[in-house]
């Protein structure tokens, strides 16, 4: 399994734009481990789909980081998110302010091979004002005086996410997580660990096909037993809300959180 974490791991190159996924989603926290270890993944821009937590944490407490394009950045119930927290206040990385629907719909443009998708919800925010990128225009189709917002594609280098399950063929299954398959169709490429790889062929069997990211979307397969922990994996097992709140006390300190990464496997909590 090291060894093919440490693959996957590789191909996260400086400067790369990665899309990471919400907290609940299936979080790669052992690729996301192996890459700090590998320590040369710098630079990073992050797409935060929506919302980003405990990797993105990790990963600008590292020092990985340069942009975080985000709708929310947080630790949930433990709490705000430390390293990020002080690298925002320290001017240590750059903010890419968003809206959910925002980062939806320009993966959903790329996805589309479009150069923007039109959304309403933005207007009147003070976001627009933060992101030069996005443009108001009026409703083409409308005769004036109907203006729209422009979002322009999203178009990862990498997705990264863990699912519960793989097969030999490359398959995934991502069950409902439909944020995973839109990381997937958007970015140029996947990288995926799973809690298991099956004998059986996902898409032929019509209970799994549904829920099943087409191997045509995945780059690159790793296994990694409990690889979301301290996160939770729908189906798999529960979030490990104390080591949560473990992270958020030890990283409020860059001591405290070199500290923590020294010295936290998955295995501990087992």
């Amino acid at each position: 399994m090291q060894d093919d974490l440490d693959k996957l791991a590789a191909q996260i190159l400086p400067g790369m734009r990665v899309a990471v996924p919400v907290d609940y989603g299936g979080v790669p926290m052992a690729l996301t481990r192996r890459v700090i270890a590998q320590g040369t993944a710098k630079d990073l821009h992050l797409v935060c789909v929506p919302t980003g937590g405990l990797q993105v944490d990790m990963l600008i407490g590292a020092g990985m980081v340069a942009t975080v394009e985000t709708s929310a950045v947080s630790l949930g119930e433990a709490g705000g998110a430390p390293r990020f927290n002080a690298a925002v206040r320290a001017g240590d990385i750059r903010i890419l302010d968003a809206t959910c629907p925002a980062i939806h719909a320009g993966l959903l443009a790329a996805q589309k091979a479009v150069p923007f998708m039109p959304i309403r919800g933005l207007l009147g925010s003070d976001v627009l004002d933060r992101r030069p990128d996005w443009t108001v225009i009026d409703n083409p189709l409308a005769g004036g005086g109907d203006p729209i917002v422009l979002i322009p594609a999203i178009h990862p280098d990498i997705a990264v996410f863990h699912a519960p399950m793989a097969d030999r063929a490359g398959n995934v299954w991502i069950g409902r997580r439909r944020e995973l398959a839109a990381m997937a169709y958007a970015a140029r490429s996947t990288l995926v660990t799973v809690e298991r790889i099956v004998e059986t062929d996902l898409m032929a069997d019509e209970t799994t096909a549904a829920g099943t990211l087409p191997a045509l979307y995945v780059t690159d397969v790793a296994e990694a037993r409990r690889g979301a922990w301290p996160h939770g994996l729908w189906g798999e097992h529960d979030p490990d809300t104390g080591e949560m709140h473990r992270y958020a006390a030890a990283a409020r300190t860059p001591e405290g959180f070199a500290s923590y990464m020294a010295g936290t496997t998955p295995e501990m909590s087992a």
